[in-house]
């Protein structure tokens, strides 16, 4: 049982670790910043266009691996507390 819940723990801190590494990543990305009179064309519209894409998929893989520490960090307290019952 133990071998169980060392699995759950190491797997509840390794999607900690990702979902952090996936926000940071998401956060990194900056849009150029442009001036009142400079004129946008196509090659600004696709690089604002492609920044916003990269940062949305970032931040759905840390929801989604935020999502599984939290199912991980619930099934490690539920056996705990089972176990807890049975002993």
């Amino acid at each position: 049982m133990t071998i169980v819940f060392l699995t759950l723990d190491l797997s509840i801190a390794a999607g900690a670790f990702l979902s952090g590494l996936f926000w940071w990543q998401a956060s990194r990305g900056r849009i150029r910043r442009i001036c009142r009179e400079e004129m946008l064309d196509h090659a600004d519209f696709n690089r604002m266009v492609v920044a916003y894409n990269r940062t949305q998929i970032l931040n759905a893989r840390a929801a989604i691996a935020t999502a599984i520490t939290g199912v991980l960090a619930t099934l490690r307290l539920s056996g705990t507390m089972i176990v807890g019952l049975i002993i």
